[in-house]
């Protein structure tokens, strides 16, 4: 399996339960587990199991005492939800984070090269029309953009 996640936006529904359907490409890379928690723009971001233990490891050697350690690992360490996705590819979304993403009937879920995020779909397409008003090429992305 390849080590990125396809990409690619995809519109979905989300139940009255709070579950969504996870779109057929990313499946495969979830089928071991999956952990759900903030994302930094205000979606959700999803990370296979695999991915999530090693940034764990990684958070095990920082320290503590530093308040920015502290707000990075409240933020987002401590809202994970490690779940599985159903015989139907779903994955149930705890409601402290659709209220976070601001998630209600509509959203995207769309593959960002290491992880999945899921958005509310009015929220991803605003996010976007910011990002286009913005310099769309980065400084520090100059020399590596095509």
């Amino acid at each position: 399996m390849p080590k990125r996640i396809p990409s690619g936006e995809h519109p979905v529904s989300l139940d009255g339960k709070g579950r969504l359907v996870i779109p057929v490409p990313f499946r495969e890379y979830l089928k071991d587990g999956l952990v759900l928690t903030r994302g930094f723009e205000g979606g959700l971001d999803v990370l296979t199991r695999a991915d999530w233990d090693k940034l764990e490891e990684r958070l095990e050697g920082l320290p503590l005492t530093d308040p920015d350690v502290r707000n990075f690992v409240r933020f987002y360490y401590s809202p994970a939800h490690r779940t599985k996705l159903d015989g139907q590819g779903r994955v149930l979304i705890p409601p402290t984070l659709r209220r976070f993403a601001g998630l209600t009937d509509r959203a995207v879920v769309t593959g960002v090269m290491d992880r999945i995020e899921i958005w509310d779909e009015a929220r991803f397409f605003e996010h976007l029309e910011k990002t286009r008003e913005t310099p769309f090429v980065p400084e520090f992305l100059r020399d590596i953009v095509i």
